[in-house]
């Protein structure tokens, strides 16, 4: 996605949480926390927290130098690290998560607008220390899709079952992938499909028949997280932002279909990153613009009869 305005990002991103269509008393609304500042970073596709260090969380653009951005939770810059041996054809989405005590980060080069790609690819990278200019992939995943190629803009880790998940972009519903978090040998290897993901909005005939003249694709997602203590995932799409909570022994495909609490619902065609804190208790949010604003949603803690 290339520079655009955001005037109507108030509209999108300002409103009370919105919890079943409905606006509980006494709900906090949500907040411009900030902006990011560094101006290299125009299209950010991904984000994600740190697993080193409180309120800092990583970016990166959807293409350009393979290169990630490290910001406060204001959006103040903090410096830039170099992927190397990494290619920047589409970065979409990022993840952290903590494996064995040692932090790491997903870098998702999963885009495929036009359907053409033969293999797509995660690089899973030892998070930066502070100091650090260059890191190197600890190691690579690169897959297909079984049914073949899949346009893709959200990944997360569940670590617990040691797996990353895709869910897919431009399928009507959208299809959830796993992989393993550590595949072996193998150079590439395919997607397991898990199944579908009907419980985010769906479009009608009239939506997909007049998206491309109106610029609206409002049932896509475009990225996507699990807390810290893997109790909620978020999915964030060009309509909304949705909150998963997963109960005891409940696997993610199973939470993913079941209705979402509903975060924030509106239009906003340049929504594309979102992660939750360390704590779990907030999500970011920010767009693919210069200077882009940075939005904290407080995530409000379900009652015992929700």
């Amino acid at each position: 996605m290339k520079e655009a305005r955001y005037r109507w990002y108030r509209a999108f991103f300002l409103p009370v949480f919105l919890v079943s269509g409905c606006s509980p008393a006494g709900e906090p609304p949500s907040s411009v926390v900030g902006q990011l500042q560094n101006p290299k970073i125009d299209e950010a596709s991904g984000l994600a927290r740190s697993q080193r260090y409180p309120d800092v969380f990583w970016v990166a653009n959807d293409d350009g130098p393979s290169v990630l951005y490290a910001i406060d939770s204001t959006g103040k810059d903090l410096g830039r690290v170099t992927v190397k041996d990494a290619s920047n054809r589409d970065w979409e989405d990022l993840a952290s998560f903590t494996f064995e005590g040692v932090p790491y980060l997903v870098v998702a080069d999963i885009g495929d607008n036009e359907g053409r790609r033969k293999d797509v690819r995660l690089y899973v990278i030892e998070e930066p220390e502070a100091g650090d200019d260059k890191v190197k992939p600890a190691w690579r995943i690169e897959f297909t899709y079984p049914e073949g190629p899949r346009d893709a803009e959200s990944v997360a880790v569940d670590v617990d079952n040691e797996r990353v998940l895709v869910l897919t972009k431009r399928d009507v519903p959208a299809l959830l992938y796993a992989l393993p978090l550590r595949p072996g040998t193998k150079k590439r290897i395919d997607a397991e499909r898990l199944g579908v993901v009907a419980s985010l909005p769906q479009p009608g005939r009239s939506d997909l028949e007049f998206a491309s003249r109106v610029n609206s694709w409002h049932w896509q997602p475009t990225s996507m997280d699990i807390s810290a203590d893997g109790s909620n995932a978020v999915v964030l799409t060009y309509g909304g932002v949705y909150l998963y909570p997963r109960t005891a022994g409940q696997g993610w495909l199973e939470a993913l279909q079941q209705p979402p609490r509903v975060v924030s619902r509106s239009s906003n065609r340049q929504a594309e990153s979102v992660a939750f804190d360390t704590t779990g208790n907030s999500i970011y949010i920010t767009i693919e613009q210069r200077h882009a604003p940075l939005f904290r949603l407080p995530v409000r803690k379900p009652d015992p009869e929700d």
